[in-house]
């Protein structure tokens, strides 16, 4: 083997380990292959791409039950979004467990051969969505941001980032992307007592926020659609265990009987949400196979 051969053997390594560590270009990214992307970064550069989501989440709206008010606003603004009308940007808050962001993968689901496309993006890459906005801005198809259990403490550099995604840049928004995210949290920070010190008492009886309670409820209020979901009632967890134990198998003899165990295993948990329902239900028709 001579000098050069040798060379180009090391040459070619070189190369493979730089390709793997590096992200790919915007223009690589498979558009058609995936209705799903993740945003990732490298480490070692910082450079983000979309990686596409090789398995999506396979929930449909109809297997949602007991939040269908919520589920018809949400329904009615990805519609609105995917048909070129105008739409809002989205904060779903509330109850753990109770299908928040199950209601926005099926919605994906419904709307996907009509051109809807999901980016999830984590909180730590937030400062992101400029760039994530710019790579996808004259592409045909449509795309919600997703950004899944959002909350934040006392000087993260997310919050301004997503305030500014939302309403505050100098360029306008671009009009085939939506934020959708959701949160235990509706104001999306934490609210202590002590930031009620700084309200103030005029001599008329007016009260005057003070600058700490304005700045934690302005972000939550750039969203221009709030959906707020409640804990379940008790037969509201049972029907969906009962739905759940259907799509698995079970008749309906099997899924009387299981009603006992499903209120125990809820107590268990100290839930009756809808994740909880779908837990077990798992458990015990996998059991029963």
């Amino acid at each position: 083997m001579t000098q050069l051969d040798q060379f180009l053997i090391r040459a070619e390594g070189l190369l493979a380990r730089l390709e793997s560590i590096l992200p790919p270009p915007a223009h690589a990214t498979d558009w058609g292959r995936a209705t799903a992307f993740r945003w990732r970064k490298r480490a070692a550069q910082g450079v983000g791409f979309l990686q596409p989501v090789a398995h999506i989440a396979s929930i449909d709206l109809n297997d949602l039950h007991n939040i269908g008010p919520q589920k018809q606003q949400i329904e009615q603004n990805t519609r609105q979004f995917v048909q070129g009308r105008p739409a809002n940007n989205v904060l779903l808050t509330g109850a753990r467990g109770t299908g928040k962001s199950s209601l926005i993968k099926a919605c994906l689901n419904r709307y996907a051969g009509q051109g809807l496309r999901l980016i999830e993006v984590d909180k730590a890459d937030l400062a992101d969505l400029p760039d994530i906005v710019d790579l996808v801005a004259t592409r045909p198809e449509r795309f919600i941001v997703f950004c899944d259990d959002l909350s934040f403490e006392e000087g993260e550099s997310g919050y301004k980032a997503l305030k500014v995604a939302l309403d505050g840049s100098i360029a306008g928004q671009s009009d085939n992307v939506l934020i959708y995210a959701t949160s235990n949290r509706r104001h999306l920070l934490p609210e202590r007592m002590a930031d009620n010190e700084s309200y103030k008492r005029s001599d008329d009886g007016d009260l005057h926020p003070g600058e700490t309670v304005e700045e934690k409820i302005s972000l939550s209020e750039r969203f221009g659609l709030w959906v707020s979901f409640y804990p379940f009632r008790q037969d509201d967890y049972l029907e969906i265990v009962a739905h759940w134990l259907g799509s698995f198998g079970c008749d309906a003899g099997q899924i009387a009987a299981a009603r006992a165990d499903a209120l125990r295993w809820a107590l268990q948990r100290g839930s009756r949400s809808g994740r909880v329902a779908w837990q077990f239900a798992r458990d015990h028709a996998g059991k029963m196979q």
